[in-house]
């Protein structure tokens, strides 16, 4: 069975929100290759309709691909949660607009990698109270913001355990949690 991992980078108040914003200032070579790993390790990613949108207006337009991260996007499977989205342009892209529960866990009962869900706050969620997320891969940005869509909101209840750490020279910390055994 596939792992759902959800691959966020979040400030030190658990905002997920426009992290091209806020995060340059911390990107440097060894967050790239974090980046890079995390890639590796998945062969699909899913997607709500509103970060696909965001990503669809921009990746397939890119030429200069000095990370692998344009090739990455434009090649990977992608499937899009949404129940207003009607058609997807991006290439390798499959709108999900059944029963979102039973459709991810058909595609996690496929073979291949970890599929990853990257932004997408209220698909995240909503993948949380369904208990579909098999491992959270969390870059923790050393800023504050105060305000912004959150990764865990109020009313999320979720114990989880931490599997790996690591912390970078631009003072951003890797985390791996996994959702504690109930």
């Amino acid at each position: 069975m596939r792992k759902l991992i959800v691959n966020e980078m979040l400030t030190l108040d658990g905002v997920m929100e426009t992290p091209e914003k806020w995060s340059g200032p911390y990107q440097n070579a060894e967050i790239a290759q974090a980046n890079s790993a995390g890639m590796g390790a998945s062969d699909a990613m899913l997607l709500g309709r509103v970060t696909y949108e965001g990503l669809a207006a921009f990746w397939p337009h890119q030429t200069d691909d000095k990370t692998g991260i344009t090739d990455y996007l434009n090649k990977i499977p992608k499937f899009v949660v949404s129940s207003s989205l009607k058609k997807a342009d991006w290439v390798n892209t499959t709108i999900l607009s059944g029963d979102a529960v039973e459709e991810i866990t058909k595609l996690k009962g496929q073979p291949g990698k970890s599929i990853t869900v990257t932004g997408s706050a209220t698909l995240v969620q909503s993948l949380m109270q369904a208990d579909l997320i098999d491992e959270y891969s969390l870059l923790v940005f050393p800023i504050v913001l105060g305000k912004g869509k959150r990764l865990f909101r109020d009313g999320i209840d979720s114990s989880l355990k931490l599997v790996e750490s690591k912390s970078f020279s631009s003072g951003v910390i890797a985390m791996t949690y996994q959702p504690a055994k109930k």
